[in-house]
């Protein structure tokens, strides 16, 4: 009886371990691919000053969010609650962008990610949207809901 119980104190004190021992690596290589920019360096200032022309009003965040469920597909690989675990079967590798980490969402600008939906993201599996699946003013509608999931 003792045997059980006895290897399940080990083995969640040596998971316990890894967690904490891989914690800090884990998080730098996060981060530092979070912030490495995707809009090429000759294109970057500029896309930088594109800004939403759409309020994040409860509206239009609604539109952006029909949007990313339906017609854009985006909750395919992002996954419904945003944080990059869609629906892909067979999906190894790198995963999809975690919308709701707060890094990613600081690090980077509207204009970068709309340069992103119309180019898709250079080393990447991200493709371009627009114009083929999005309009503009549906991509930044789409944007308006991904940065909501950045909200508290």
């Amino acid at each position: 009886m003792m045997m059980p119980c006895y290897r399940y104190w080990v083995l969640l004190g040596l998971f316990i371990m890894v967690m904490i021992g891989q914690g800090p690596i884990v998080a730098s290589a996060t981060e530092s691919a979070v912030l490495k920019p995707r809009v090429p360096a000759d294109k970057i200032d500029e896309a930088r000053t594109w800004s939403n022309p759409f309020e994040a009003t409860p509206e239009n965040i609604n539109k952006g969010q029909a949007l990313f469920h339906g017609k854009a597909f985006c909750v395919t690989c992002h996954g419904k609650d945003g944080k990059g675990l869609g629906d892909i079967p067979g999906l190894v590798g790198k995963l999809p962008r975690n919308f709701t980490d707060k890094i990613w969402q600081a690090a980077r600008t509207d204009g970068e990610l709309i340069w992103i939906l119309k180019n898709g993201s250079p080393g990447t599996d991200m493709a371009s949207f627009v114009p083929l699946v999005l309009t503009e003013e549906e991509a930044w509608h789409v944007l308006l809901y991904v940065r909501s999931f950045g909200q508290p």
